[in-house]
């Protein structure tokens, strides 16, 4: 089964303007209102069985059960018939509102995340379910919604269906995020054609290993400044007046237009590299641990994880292969003669082999070790396939294979 999720503009009157943003009111209570029901029998089971504490306790019967997705599914339709406003939404909005919920309490016990905290703004809703002609035209017909006027900036692709439907509200309007299915299988790239490496910077943005360097973005860094101004004037007005709504909604558009520009600078490089090469290798960077150390605010600027699923979702896309390599150590080995050299501080850019005097920017030479490590992943295959070939036929076949 192959699966898209195409994004497109919805054109709304005030009328549907109006209901959408009641529904995503609903659904903040709904999920407000479960997540306060989980934490009370979590903390009524903390308490000492002997006694109880002076302030304040919470009593919930011993043979409670547990909160879960199943029961607070279940419980939805008595709180239907005491809170007639619960009925406004589908039904299966709000299932898959408590569906987020449970979500949010998997990734803590799984993944290590924070427990799941209350939303003041919850941002959209989901139709799990719509009709496969739901889309006629430029209009979307969705349940108890009606019919939606669409921007089609591309049209849907032939013979894809339509399966799920996200309303999204941002900033700069309302939008839909169209899950779109077929059911094809679609094999896996294989390791072909010319390898190229990626080391990710922050002076530059990226090396690759054929000694190109792209210049690092930093649209946040260029916006702080209006950021500033903006959240200063904001700090002087009461909260809930006309103008400091007016002053959120500029901050909000600010910060989107960010967003997009940081996206749109990573598919153009994506696509870039892609016009190179047949497999591309990055590092596996530990995202987690860069976004906790001294250089945290440049690192999420650069949004290095956004930018490699982007670029894995472009190489797919494009019949590029793709893959990671271990990360640890690629700016001390040589990538001619693969002694370590040590470690280099922040100031030192250029890498200097004291064994073969091999010279290169320290970064290019780290993306030559990460080519390297990819090949070793794959082995020889690439280099097999189009011995006898030159960079510019390579680029000729992987460009040919797009979907």
């Amino acid at each position: 089964m192959l699966s898209l999720n195409y994004q497109y503009k919805l054109k709304v009157n005030k009328q549907q303007a109006s209901t959408i943003d009641e529904w995503l009111d609903i659904c903040k209570s709904v999920y407000n209102f479960a997540l306060r029901e989980r934490k009370d029998w979590v903390n009524s089971r903390k308490c000492p069985i002997d006694r109880c504490s002076l302030e304040s306790e919470y009593i919930i019967p011993p043979d409670a059960p547990r909160p879960t997705y199943a029961r607070q599914c279940k419980s939805l339709g008595m709180a239907k018939k005491k809170f007639p406003r619960l009925s406004i939404p589908q039904s299966q909005v709000l299932q898959q509102t408590l569906k987020g919920l449970e979500e949010a309490f998997v990734n803590m016990w799984n993944r290590g995340f924070g427990f799941p905290r209350f939303k003041k703004k919850m941002r959209s809703f989901v139709f799990p379910q719509v009709k496969p002609d739901c889309i006629q035209g430029k209009t979307i017909t969705l349940p108890k919604l009606g019919k939606l006027k669409l921007v089609l900036s591309r049209p849907i692709p032939e013979g894809f269906v339509p399966k799920q439907v996200r309303v999204i509200k941002k900033a700069s309007g309302y939008y839909a995020n169209i899950i779109l299915q077929l059911d094809v299988n679609v094999p896996d790239v294989p390791a072909h054609g010319y390898p190229i490496g990626i080391d990710l910077g922050l002076e530059e943005f990226l090396a690759t290993s054929e000694g190109e360097l792209i210049k690092g973005h930093k649209f946040l860094k260029e916006s702080e400044g209006e950021l500033k101004l903006l959240q200063g004037q904001l700090k002087n007005k009461k909260k809930g007046s006309r103008r400091w709504k007016n002053i959120s909604r500029r901050i909000a558009r600010l910060y989107e237009k960010i967003t997009n520009c940081r996206k749109d600078f990573f598919y153009k490089t994506a696509h870039h590299l892609c016009d190179q090469a047949g497999m591309i290798f990055v590092e596996d960077l530990n995202l987690k641990a860069l976004g906790r150390s001294a250089l945290r605010k440049a690192c999420l600027d650069a949004a290095w994880g956004t930018f490699v699923s982007i670029l894995s979702y472009v190489c797919w896309k494009r019949g590029v292969y793709f893959a990671k390599v271990n990360a640890n150590g690629t700016s001390q080995i040589c990538p001619e003669c693969g002694v370590n050299c040590g470690k280099k501080t922040l100031s030192e850019r250029v890498h200097k082999c004291p064994d073969c005097g091999f010279q290169a920017d320290r970064d290019v030479a780290a993306a030559m070790v990460v080519k390297r490590r990819g090949e070793s992943t794959v082995g020889a295959t690439g280099r097999k396939l189009d011995q006898g070939n030159d960079v510019g036929d390579e680029v000729s076949t992987s460009s040919s294979v797009t979907l």
